[in-house]
């Protein structure tokens, strides 16, 4: 059971600003700030906004972590606070963090690298080097910040981690091993070794002119994603201990997926293969149909090859229902924040279900004749309709793919 949630996107700093600007179809796309990227193929991201870490946390505590663990602690207190856990109140051994992250720290190590190379050869570098980098640390530092002794550790997957790491949180509480857990993915990789890295894959958009509409997943004209940062964050708890005192419910996880392409380092597989054996997982997790599901959030990064092969898996797991599904890519809006993306989504998600609404694929200008016009990707405007149970899909370089369903609590 969801009772607690946190978020940080380039539309909002709390889940209720992000939501409010995902319906309204916001862009979170503009000029990059937090380098000088003049120089590169792309110049623009989703980065977040009016976001001072100091606003959230202790000034000396801020500077001993990156930027990704930054965020990752700032979301997990608006997932306790929402859920109304504290030390005195939770069996702290019961209570874990299982937290991902899909590229981790990069931020400092090219820093530390950076000022080594600049240097005279001899190594200084900052004590805390590898802390800050590590990919588990932010698990590591939630569980400090909250006193949580049970399960700790990350998860990574590319942009499936944190999709993956809601699929082992549950499983956990399912296994009896934990009453709660305190899970999600943060991602802050907007850097000269992020995007310079991504812009030689030739993965990103390169439409400066227009960084708004540059995300335009599903449309004919789309070349390549839009990088983001952010976090999410859920707290997971087992029916008996929300009910035990007296939790709200938010919604429930009804059930998750995971499987390999076993094809390509970066691309997707052709037939989707992949994509579509984790949605039947998921489904089969849940002990749900096809026919139950009322919303997809895809993983629809705007590429040439990913979009069109989620969609030929779409169709051949939901068949003629497919027809009756709200689908769209709510990273029209967030950009890609690749490891937080399957967090961020399942949030959009959750949203969803406890609003009756379907947040929109913004940017879409000219119909993909390869792409079934029959779909509905509810395209530019969100639309209202009754969503008891939706899916969201992540998928990582490396062949790896992660699904979550959520659906409305029934008491």
């Amino acid at each position: 059971m969801v009772t607690g949630i946190g978020a940080l996107s380039a539309l909002g700093n709390t889940v209720d600003a992000m939501w409010e600007n995902m319906v309204n179809g916001v862009s979170g796309a503009g000029p990059i700030t937090l380098f000088d990227a003049s120089k590169f193929k792309t110049r623009f991201a989703c980065e977040l906004k009016n976001f001072d870490p100091q606003d959230y946390l202790d000034r000396k505590e801020a500077r001993k972590i990156d930027r990704y663990c930054q965020l990752a602690l700032v979301v997990s207190d608006q997932a306790m606070a929402q859920a109304g856990l504290n030390k005195e109140n939770i069996n702290p051994d019961r209570c874990g963090v299982i937290f991902a992250s899909g590229i981790g720290g990069l931020i400092t190590f090219q820093e530390e690298v950076i000022n080594f190379a600049k240097g005279d050869g001899t190594p200084r570098f900052n004590p805390f080097f590898i802390p800050k980098m590590i990919l588990d640390i932010a698990a590591g530092q939630i569980s400090m910040r909250h006193g949580l002794r049970g399960p700790n550790f990350a998860v990574t997957s590319a942009c499936a981690s944190s999709s993956n790491a809601i699929g082992v949180a549950v499983d956990l509480i399912r296994a009896g091993k934990a009453d709660m857990v305190l899970t999600g993915g943060s991602e802050a990789v907007i850097s000269e070794a992020g995007v310079g890295g991504f812009n030689s894959m030739k993965a990103l958009s390169e439409r400066n002119d227009s960084p708004e509409t540059a995300s335009r997943p599903y449309d004919k004209d789309r070349d390549g994603f839009v990088m983001g940062e952010g976090a999410g964050a859920l707290v997971l708890e087992s029916l008996e201990h929300a009910q035990s005192r007296g939790a709200h419910i938010i919604c429930e996880v009804a059930g998750s997926g995971a499987s390999a392409d076993a094809y390509h380092i970066t691309a997707p597989h052709p037939e989707g293969l992949g994509a579509r054996h984790v949605m039947l997982a998921a489904l089969a997790d849940a002990g749900m149909q096809a026919t139950d599901i009322d919303y997809i959030n895809t993983h629809g990064t705007s590429t040439p090859l990913g979009d069109g092969a989620e969609v030929k898996a779409i169709q051949d797991v939901f068949g003629d229902h497919a027809y009756q599904i709200n689908i769209s890519s709510t990273k029209s809006m967030t950009g890609h924040c690749l490891g937080a993306a399957g967090v961020i989504e399942a949030i959009a998600c959750i949203q969803a279900v406890c609003h009756d609404v379907v947040p929109p694929t913004i940017n879409h200008f000219t119909d993909d004749p390869e792409l079934d016009a029959r779909l509905n990707f509810t395209f530019n405007k969100a639309q209202q309709r009754v969503v008891n149970a939706a899916l969201s899909n992540t998928f990582g370089f490396g062949g790896h793919n992660a699904c979550v369903i959520v659906k409305k609590f029934q008491a």
